[in-house]
């Protein structure tokens, strides 16, 4: 098992490193950059002001020493200063990761908490009257976008409460932050825990099907410990992997949903980073966001090393 962490360690070092190649380079390659953009605005002609400009900026130099100055900056904490705001880039992503964090948390819970309970039920009860509202409940989840769950949560609280729960101050307290967070929350977790729920029926039911579940019933095991001992541990593995890949997309993948509910997190400040091609914003909080999706693949590696036996012999 140790050797098998290592190699998945080492692999997800060698990751990091391509990905921030590739976003250095792509965000490059967009046409127009920030000395553009505010030699336009600021309505100059003078091309020597424009060549200054970039030079203050430091991007006239070639890109290979652009990369080297970023992740030698990266590697001592500095992430240098936003072309825009003209703060350290770091306060400026700080204050906006826990925020997106706790919505994308709530949203896994909510996920979580709903998918793989209502999918081990509706495998239990296939095709029982259970098992259809559920399968029609699922299916609504994954057909309706959650922009358009946010918009309609939006006109019900304005209607039968007269407000909206949208983001204006920050939340004081635990139970005003929780409740907060947990309608956008939700908003987004029915879609992942619609797809949850789905993927863990499947599973279940495919694994219900096994010699060693039948076994087990023959030796005189109830019900409940063939479905949640023997059972729902192995159909776990493809639903682990799921979890994982929606905790990484909720980090970077709240851009409406926090437009919506006004929220200021990460993904909402990287679209406006990247209209104003604002390099250090863009690529630290892109090179950020990989990390976590990287990060969480690893963790699920690990998971599978604890969940799957197999894996731990193998290696």
């Amino acid at each position: 098992m140790g050797a098998y962490l290592i190699r998945r360690f080492f692999l997800m070092l060698l990751t990091l490193f391509g990905i921030s190649v590739l976003i250095f380079v792509m965000l490059r390659l967009v046409p127009g950059n920030i000395a553009d953009i505010l030699f336009d605005a600021a309505g100059l002609i003078d091309s020597a002001d424009k060549v200054k400009l970039e030079h203050d900026l430091g991007i006239d130099r070639p890109i290979v020493i652009q990369y080297v100055d970023w992740i030698g900056g990266l590697a001592h904490g500095d992430l240098g200063y936003s072309y825009v705001s003209e703060k350290p880039a770091i306060d400026e992503i700080a204050p906006r990761i826990p925020i997106t964090a706790k919505l994308a948390a709530l949203a896994l819970t909510f996920s979580i908490l709903f998918g793989v309970p209502l999918g081990v039920i509706s495998a239990v009860r296939q095709n029982s009257w259970l098992d259809y509202v559920l399968r029609v409940i699922s299916l609504s989840g994954l057909s309706m976008p959650s922009f358009w769950i946010a918009l309609l949560i939006l006109i019900l609280f304005a209607h039968y409460f007269g407000a909206l729960p949208i983001y204006t101050d920050p939340p004081k307290g635990f139970w005003n932050t929780l409740w907060l967070y947990s309608v956008p929350a939700a908003a987004v977790g029915f879609r992942s825990s619609a797809l949850v729920m789905r993927l863990t029926r499947s599973s279940m039911l495919e694994v219900l099907r096994q010699d060693y579940i039948r076994t087990a019933r023959a030796k005189g095991a109830s019900d409940q410990a063939v479905n949640y001992r023997h059972a729902l541990r192995n159909a776990m593995l493809p639903v682990v992997t799921v979890i994982g890949i929606e905790a990484a997309f909720l980090m970077g993948g709240l851009i409406v949903t926090e437009t919506v509910f006004n929220i200021p997190g990460v993904a909402r400040f990287l679209v406006e980073a990247i209209q104003w091609r604002d390099y250090p914003i863009v690529q630290n909080l892109v090179m950020f966001i990989a990390f976590v999706a990287v990060f969480i693949n690893f963790l699920i590696d690990v998971l599978y090393a604890a969940l799957d036996p197999r894996i731990k012999y193998a290696s």
